[in-house]
């Protein structure tokens, strides 16, 4: 075997090649938290790019190879015995940049496909530089070969390619612009691979083996730890046994690595990556010859620091009072990306430099940075940067607290100044910003900050975020707003674009009690709360818009007070950013979805008008034919911009999946709103909304968990609209039903069927429609059934039969009469059609399915259908 350190440029490029992963490697798996990672690694490299360092370069991992049974001399081919995952990620990041420029510079984006991506003289899967593993191959062509097909809805690979999408949107802020070639260089020419290629007589299985059976890895504290007490051949036992042994016995193996990231950055190295930190300190330590005398030193001062560290992880063992408040509300907060700011304020007032009452000062700039941030909805991607600079960069002609208030109001940190923290309370769908633990936490201080004589215990306390105007809103709550419309507005839009806002929010221990009920029922309620800011919701007598507005204004007055301004804020200069999101939920519409204006109004805190205004004035927005009238239709003032290539619009919506009904319309079961549009760009791990109304939506008696139905819960944590179907359909569901309706979905795959998912939110449910559809003919498609589950649903198939009279042959009523006739047959159902247009569909309960017979006869019935469907030009 023969390695060498080789780019990803050189790997791939040169002649055409290819390199095959074989059956039995897995398929592509890498999570958002690998593709976060990663794309802060590229990131960093193409920012050296841009000022001129050539010196440093990012080591990605190992690539190992070995020569394909199918090789051939002219074509050469490698079986990729490891490192697939690397492969596969950093083809789909370039074909997303290629297809990120590819309107504004073709030549660029045909480059990248001629370099990286494509064998340009070979036909079928031989034109693929990167051939996945069967699995994934179809899914990968699809994203490397474009234009983008069905097949390329959903899966790993998608989500990467969705990932790079997006991220490229947010690296074009104008706040912090990436140059895009700049990022294609880093990912090409700026992280090294171990390039290990092994010969034809070599046991391919044996090596992967070898790869994947190897144990855990050591740590990068293993590894330090090792190097230090190596170089201590006569002070090691008494350095181990005062210094060490307490040191990690007081901190975990993660926290102990951590301790010693720190201590680089605290020490001057404000690039330091925590995964380089074995390397960059023993570059530090063999600058010169090192001495134990030096070794020890470092282990002291590392000691000293891990009890200032401890109090971060506990701030109980804070004895200042009003330090360990900040702690505690930090902690909270989760705000470990400035763990270097508050080690440094730590460790200054230890040295005699701080009081503790200049240091809760400090920190209070801290906790107000991130808070208003994230109220702003100011993007994080560069707060890892922005904290580790803060050692390296405070000004030394200062006090402390006032040079760090002074460092984090720089114009480039974006630190919302009090104009715009008004406006976006007032405004912004605060709901859909940030955790759900944050988002609790500012109530919680707006509550403390009424000062009541007898306050809650939050330790204690279980509340939850309620909506005081519900988010699925009674005729009467429309009736309500009515009210208040202008500008032809309709009360769907205003709630819309009220429901979220902070002056909307409350904190209960009653979520499930007040639930959607009118106004009148919940003020009893929250007029028995132990909280103030119930009790003064209570006293309003209606709670319509201008109620809403009047309490956002109240509560922005108290933020203001609570989190101290910046020295010289951004303010309202920095609106693009929430077009910038815009333009970033846009790119990351999945296939066969659009929205409305007034969906993508709501979401960033803006108007319908003000969204058509800017889409038909930005050119370059990607999906923007995506955005429709509430009715699915093409607005009037839409027009394409100048380098886009054009068409008709609903030709092109065709093409992505869109389904158009006889009307003209985009089907509305396909429409996303705005708390999907949020889902989309949501933290990985942290739905948007998922602290709201959590017991609201619990069936009426869950009794006992069975393994079955806990082995679904957790199958499904993630956001995909697949497992969000699934997740809500085990929690309202019993497993059997749940495998029943799997069976249904396996089946009607089998028979040639398509399914949609698409994941709604707590009020609006999810489901999944089945489809029978033909390749290259858009309008040829019907649905003759779907299943909803989740809030108020409990779990139920209705037949599609508005939808079936409009498309043949299922427009002759006897042929649907037959259909109908065929499902009466299965026990427990009984329905008569319904005139077109009027009525709810026919449906039935989904435990109807657990009869093994049922599920069969509903089979059968959907075959029926198929086998019509496929006739109908000889019906």
């Amino acid at each position: 075997m023969q390695a060498k350190e080789t780019l990803f440029a050189d790997l791939v490029q040169g002649r055409a090649q290819q390199f095959q992963v074989p059956l039995y490697q897995r398929t592509y798996s890498w999570s958002e938290k690998q593709l976060r990672q990663l794309w802060t690694d590229i990131l960093e490299q193409a920012e050296l790019v841009e000022f001129g360092e050539k010196a440093s370069t990012h080591f990605l991992g190992s690539v190992v190879l070995s020569p394909s049974p199918q090789n051939e001399a002219t074509f050469p081919r490698w079986l990729v015995v490891d490192g697939q995952q690397r492969l596969t990620t950093l083809s789909l990041a370039l074909a997303a940049i290629r297809d990120h420029i590819a309107d504004g510079e073709p030549d660029e984006a045909e480059r990248i496909d001629d370099e990286y991506l494509i064998n340009k003289r070979k036909n079928g899967s031989d034109r693929l530089r990167l051939l996945p593993t069967q699995a994934d191959r179809a899914q990968f062509a699809a994203y490397v070969r474009g234009p983008l097909s069905e097949q390329a809805a959903g899966g790993a690979v998608a989500a990467a390619y969705g990932f790079f999408r997006r991220k490229l949107v947010e690296a074009a802020d104008p706040a912090a612009p990436q140059d895009v070639l700049r990022i294609e260089e880093a990912i090409t020419s700026r992280l090294t691979l171990v390039a290990v290629t092994a010969e034809r007589a070599d046991n391919v299985h044996r090596i992967f083996e070898s790869l994947n059976n190897t144990g855990l890895k050591l740590s990068q504290a293993d590894l330090l730890r090792n190097y230090l007490f190596m170089r201590l051949p006569t002070r090691g036992e008494h350095i181990y046994e005062t210094y060490w042994l307490p040191l990690q016995d007081s901190l975990s193996n993660d926290e102990l690595e951590q301790l010693m990231w720190l201590q680089l950055v605290l020490d001057g190295d404000g690039r330091v990556r925590r995964q380089d930190l074995y390397a960059a300190q023993q570059q530090r330590f063999e600058r010169g010859e090192v001495s134990e005398v030096e070794i020890e030193a470092y282990i002291k001062e590392l000691y000293r620091r891990g009890a200032l560290f401890r109090r971060l992880l506990h701030p109980e063992e804070e004895a200042n009072e009003a330090v360990r408040a900040h702690l505690h509300r930090l902690d909270t907060w989760q705000a470990q990306v400035a763990y270097p700011a508050l080690m440094l304020l730590l460790d200054r007032r230890q040295r005699g430099e701080l009081s503790s009452a200049d240091t809760a000062r400090a920190m209070s700039y801290i906790e107000s940075f991130l808070v208003r941030r994230m109220m702003c909805r100011v993007p994080t991607n560069n707060l890892n940067r922005i904290f580790q600079a803060v050692p390296g960069q405070l000004p030394l002609d200062v006090a402390v607290a006032d040079g760090l208030h002074q460092l984090l109001s720089a114009e480039n940190r974006f630190w919302p100044d009090d104009d715009e923290l008004r406006e976006k309370v007032r405004k912004a769908p605060f709901y859909k910003f940030g955790r759900g633990h944050q988002r609790k936490m500012v109530l919680q201080r707006l509550e403390e900050s009424y000062e009541h004589p007898e306050p809650i215990d939050f330790a204690t306390a279980q509340l939850t975020i309620e909506h005081v105007m519900p988010q699925s809103p009674s005729d009467e709550w429309l009736r309500m707003l009515s009210e208040e419309v202008v500008d032809g507005e309709s009360a769907e839009d205003l709630h819309s674009r009220l429901q979220h806002t902070l002056g909307n929010l409350t904190l209960t221990a009653v979520n499930s009690e007040l639930s959607n009920h009118p106004f009148e029922r919940k003020q009893g309620l929250l007029q028995g709360s132990h909280l103030e800011m119930n009790r003064r919701i209570a006293t309003t007598e209606r709670w319509g818009a201008a109620d809403i507005r009047a309490r956002a204004d109240e509560l922005a007055d108290r933020a203001i007070t609570l989190w101290p301004a910046p020295l010289r804020g951004v303010g309202r200069a920095e609106r693009s950013r929430d077009w910038n999101l815009a333009h970033q939920v846009l790119a990351s519409l999945p296939h066969g979805a659009w929205t409305s204006y007034g969906d993508l109004a709501a979401f960033i805190g803006s108007g319908a008008q003000a969204v058509g205004n800017h889409l038909a004035n930005t050119p370059g927005v990607a999906n923007a034919y995506r955005v429709l009238t509430s009715e699915g239709k093409v607005s009037d003032g839409f027009r394409w911009a100048p380098q886009d290539a054009g068409g008709d619009v609903r030709a092109r919506l065709s093409g992505d999946g869109v389904r158009i009904t006889a009307g003209g319309a985009a089907d509305p079961a396909q429409r996303l709103s705005a708390d999907e549009l949020a889902s989309l760009v949501s933290e990985a791990g942290d739905p948007a909304g998922s602290e709201e109304d959590t017991t609201q939506c619990a069936p009426e008696s869950q009794g006992e968990q069975t393994d079955a139905n806990s082995f679904y819960l957790q199958l499904m944590a993630d956001n995909s609209p697949e497992r969000r179907f699934f997740r809500d359909l085990a929690e309202d569901n019993s497993p059997r039903t749940v495998e029943a309706v799997r069976g249904l979905l396996a089946s009607w795959d089998e028979i040639g069927g398509k399914i949609y998912h698409l994941g709604g939110t707590k009020a609006s449910g999810s489901g999944a429609t089945l489809t029978l559809e033909e390749t290259g003919a858009p309008d040829s498609v019907i649905s003759p059934m779907g299943i909803t589950s989740g809030c108020g649903l409990g779990g139920t198939a209705y037949l599609g039969f508005q939808w079936l009279s409009l498309m043949e042959p299922s427009t002759r009523a006897t042929l649907r009469h037959e259909f109908l006739r065929l499902l009466n047959e299965l026990e427990g159902i009984d329905h008569q059609e319904r005139e077109a247009g009027r009525g709810p569909a026919p449906s039935f309960p989904l435990s109807v399915l657990e009869k093994d017979r049922n599920r069969e006869l509903l089979v059968e019935a959907l075959m029926w259908v198929r086998d019509r469907w496929k006739s109908r030009d000889r019906v």
